[in-house]
């Protein structure tokens, strides 16, 4: 008897040693805590320790199943889906298919105001077959049949009788199945979250997660600093100047590249533009690598097209290269030179100072190359307005995000090219057309993978954009956490293996 109460006790004091709290910070207050309502990246961030989709991304961002247990066509428009059997709601109420079609049904409500609506477009009916299976039917053959299925799902026996979602008490108390539950939500106070310990999968070993809430990015420095956070994210200038040897003895770094790029788009409705050997001249004088290391303190990576490094879209084949000898060369064939200089003005915006520093930089690379470029900087929703989508422009610098997932459609399909669409430059390729097509209607992943890549290619080698940089996400985490390692979707992949003493 003596030897098992021994046993319990030093099993409970394990426990106790492996069940601590951890400290993140958020500048924002979330708005709707609510995963087909969360815009905001504050919202979007708490609600995903709460809920969970039927699917989601591995540590390679490869999609795996999640709430789901199975899935399978039955043709190329008809999916089904088998649910995990053992998921309870944090209030103890068991998962089912009904959960899944309510979420859907209010996705695609008139009521519910979600940009989600748009992703769900290609969606016939959803059905619950039983309280375990789901029968998804398309309109036709779509390639993100199953991503679209990472949303968060909602709890039907909670929601059911809600006269109006966007305003909910709901949002503000949300329930799910996930990892966490929300203990404490005031707005611009501390938000607190503990432990679901009715979660299906493998529990993870903190119990507490505490969001200290700082609007200011130095005093979340400061706080990093002196070790009251024990994750936050750093600046390319923090690494390289603002760190010391303490700070490295007691935080893991970790880069990877992050989920967006910067680029120089070119109005190509203009005679100017329209030939591709002056886009093509202008790549090649604007040395990237220089950018990066002036910019970012080498903290950064040459963008060298539309999608994401390390992804099923992404081609390594294709590489920049830097050779102004090259461009002046294709100039001087078309008549350019230092007494007549090939001109353009490049517009970007006020408020994102790394943006006009690297415009400037540009003006003088190209200035080397008998390219005279002025600059014209703006307040943000006066460039959107009067300069982006009136296509009142000869060239942008701009930034867009990466997704795992990509969809062509909007950017380079020509059909975008229209009022308020994101193809605003005016992309126009016909074999780009029609391998997105090709590819929205696809079910095959290899297929997709293999098109996506052509894609990629094409639009690399007509230079519709000059892709630029793609700047590190650097994290710094606590070095007495164990188990914390990076990955294509970042260091949290693996959080129900951290352990913090």
């Amino acid at each position: 008897m003596q030897f098992a109460k021994k046993i319990l006790f030093f099993f409970a004091f394990f426990l106790y040693l492996y069940s601590s709290e951890l400290f993140l910070s958020i500048s924002s207050n979330p708005s709707r805590i609510n995963p087909i309502l969360a815009t905001d990246s504050a919202s979007s961030e708490i609600a995903d320790w709460i809920f969970n989709g039927l699917f989601k991304y591995d540590k390679n961002g490869k999609i795996i199943p999640d709430l789901a247990k199975s899935y399978k066509f039955l043709n190329k428009t008809t999916l089904i889906i088998n649910l995990k059997q053992n998921v309870k709601w944090s209030d103890g109420v068991r998962f089912s298919a009904k959960d899944v079609v309510f979420t859907y049904n209010t996705i695609m409500s008139k009521n519910i105001f979600t940009p989600l609506k748009s992703s769900f477009r290609m969606v016939k009916s959803v059905k619950a077959l039983n309280d375990y299976t789901l029968k998804i039917v398309y309109k036709k053959p779509y390639f993100k049949a199953l991503h679209i299925w990472m949303v968060g799902i909602l709890p039907k026996h909670l929601l059911k009788k809600e006269k109006n979602l966007m305003t909910s008490k709901f949002n503000k108390a949300p329930i799910g199945t996930n990892y966490f539950k929300l203990k404490q939500f005031k707005t611009s106070s501390d938000i607190i979250l503990v432990r679901n310990d009715l979660y299906f999968g493998k529990k993870p070993h903190i119990k507490k997660i505490v969001y200290k809430f700082i609007p200011d990015s130095n005093t979340a420095f400061n706080s990093l600093k002196q070790k009251k956070l024990d994750v936050g994210g750093l600046t390319p200038l923090q690494v390289d100047r603002q760190i010391d040897k303490k700070f490295k003895n007691e935080f893991n770094i970790f880069e990877k590249p992050s989920f967006s790029y910067t680029y120089l788009g070119f109005n190509l409705t203009l005679k100017k533009f329209k030939n591709k050997k002056i886009r093509e001249a202008i790549n090649l004088a604007i040395n990237k690598k220089e950018l990066i290391d002036i910019l970012f303190f080498s903290h950064a990576k040459v963008c060298e097209g539309p999608f994401l490094p390390g992804t099923f879209a992404y081609n390594p084949k294709i590489k920049s290269k830097y050779n102004p000898k090259k461009a002046k060369k294709i100039l001087a064939s078309l008549g350019y030179n230092k007494n007549h200089p090939f001109t353009f003005t490049i517009t970007t915006n006020a408020n994102n100072k790394i943006r006009v520093y690297a415009a400037q930089i540009i003006q003088y690379q190209l200035s080397k190359v008998n390219i005279d470029v002025k600059i014209k900087v703006m307040e943000w929703q006066a460039f959107l307005n009067t300069v982006v989508f009136p296509r009142k422009f000869e060239a942008v610098l701009l930034g867009w995000g990466l997704s795992l997932m990509p969809d062509a459609r909007s950017i380079w399909h020509s059909s975008s090219f229209k009022k308020g669409g994101f193809n605003f430059i005016g992309y126009k390729n016909s074999e780009v057309d029609r391998l997105i097509e090709e590819s929205e209607v696809s079910i095959d992943l290899d297929k997709i993978a293999s098109n996506y890549k052509k894609i990629y290619t094409l639009i690399a080698k007509d230079y519709p954009y000059i892709f630029l940089y793609i700047p590190n996400s650097i994290t710094a985490v606590n070095k007495d956490i164990k188990n914390v390692s990076s990955s294509l979707i970042g260091v949290m992949h693996n959080f129900s293996e951290w352990i913090k003493p």
